[in-house]
């Protein structure tokens, strides 16, 4: 008896350490709705991706997973943006993204001469589904840096990402824009900051949101000019942007990531497209 509990025992190790190798650089993705009291219960639904192995170390209280805060564009879903969830997530980041409107929500009317162009209900509604998350998500993954964050944003989401860490830079840990046109950059250099910019010539920065070639090297703001359309930048995007997003992306978090989760990103981490032609820019004129 006492031998075939020794069997099964034996055997259940062997086929948790195979599940563990098998599964070891697969990422998990999941989405949770929170609900917001202070806004008469409006749904958040959040999208979640993480290693899987890297979870069970958190779980385990052996690491503190870093965060990052994926941000979408407008009229986009949450969901559009794995081909960046998956580098940070492959690093061992636990990736929050947000979905910050809704199609009860009033559209969204442009206003020149106002404010980021009138948009700034709509950022404020980002800023608050973001703080929602993160207070909740502190009671489904409790090992993660919540203080810190990574903030990351796509064109509308690029904007709300700028503003949240204008607003709350003590909880910024890097921020990571693709094409924010309307929320002038953070200059006080308290945080790195990478910014990808394309050339749509639909989609122009305002006047003001891209800061000088000195500003940018006194600040530690890396701007990067790209061949691509604005929403060439998320899922539906051709390969060569999204590769050349990622090559790059992967390189700034290399150089910035000494003090988080120690992460194995050389041995076999998931597959990531190959780095396709970018270049480094002043900022442009708007």
């Amino acid at each position: 008896m006492k031998r075939g509990i020794a069997v099964l025992v034996s055997v259940s190790a062997l086929c948790g350490i195979a599940y563990f190798t098998a599964s070891k650089w697969a990422i998990k993705h999941e989405t949770i709705t929170f609900y917001d009291a202070s806004r008469d219960n409006r749904p958040v639904p959040v999208s979640i991706a993480v290693r899987r192995d890297k979870e069970m170390q958190a779980n385990a209280g052996m690491i503190k997973l870093p965060v990052a805060v994926i941000n979408h564009g407008n009229t986009v879903k949450n969901t559009e943006y794995g081909f960046l969830a998956n580098i940070f997530a492959a690093r061992g980041y636990m990736v929050v993204s947000p979905q910050h409107d809704l199609p009860t929500d009033p559209p969204m009317v442009t206003k020149p001469g106002e404010l980021y162009v009138g948009r700034l209900p709509q950022i404020l509604r980002g800023v608050a589904n973001i703080h929602l998350a993160m207070q909740e998500m502190k009671k489904v993954q409790p090992n993660a840096d919540y203080d810190k964050v990574t903030m990351v944003g796509h064109s509308m989401g690029g904007d709300i990402t700028m503003y949240f860490a204008k607003q709350y830079p003590d909880e910024v840990k890097k921020v990571v824009t693709l094409d924010n046109l309307r929320v002038p950059f953070v200059t006080a250099g308290k945080f790195k900051i990478l910014s990808f910019r394309s050339q749509d010539p639909q989609f122009k920065a305002d006047a003001g949101v891209i800061p000088t070639e000195e500003e940018c090297e006194k600040a530690g703001i890396q701007v990067v000019k790209t061949e691509f359309q604005h929403n060439d930048m998320r899922d539906t995007g051709p390969d060569v942007a999204k590769s050349s997003i990622q090559g790059m992306l992967d390189k700034f978090l290399s150089a910035t990531d000494s003090e988080v989760a120690p992460v194995d990103t050389q041995s076999a981490p998931p597959k990531i497209l190959e780095p396709g032609p970018v270049a480094l820019m002043a900022p442009a004129k708007s």
